[in-house]
């Protein structure tokens, strides 16, 4: 430790980083297990769920990343790349979305081409 840096003790809002990172890891695999998220989604929010354990537990990284790159107050550095991930993240959200609908826009195209080529049944006598 240096001169006149007082030593690390764990805070409230540490401690609550900490606990918000291994309930957002376990909620993410256990919705990657069961299937209701896919395993490349799951991947982003894993991600999210370390960068908050390891911020949590090490939180002097925060303020070390912040002057190497002349932030006033470094803590805000955080709230600006959880912004950008989140846009990133919507961003690739709409891609996937607009290629599912233009997928399914072809394919009920296709199942149209092929009912308007099927020849209609014949009449029933009985009716």
């Amino acid at each position: 430790m240096g001169p006149g840096r007082a030593p690390a003790t764990l805070k409230t809002y540490h401690l609550i980083a900490l606990v918000v990172g291994f309930g957002l890891a376990f909620g993410i695999l256990a919705l990657v297990r069961r299937d209701h998220l896919y395993i490349r989604q799951g991947l982003f929010w894993i991600a999210v769920a370390m960068a908050s354990l390891v911020f949590g537990a090490w939180p002097f990284l925060v303020d070390g990343i912040g002057a190497a790159l002349g932030v006033g107050y470094p803590p805000i550095l955080l709230l600006l790349v959880a912004i950008v991930a989140l846009v990133v993240k919507a961003l690739l959200g709409d891609i996937a979305m607009t290629r599912l609908k233009r997928d399914l826009r072809r394919l009920n195209q296709r199942v149209a081409m092929l009912e308007a080529q099927r020849p209609s049944p014949p009449d029933d006598p009985a009716g």
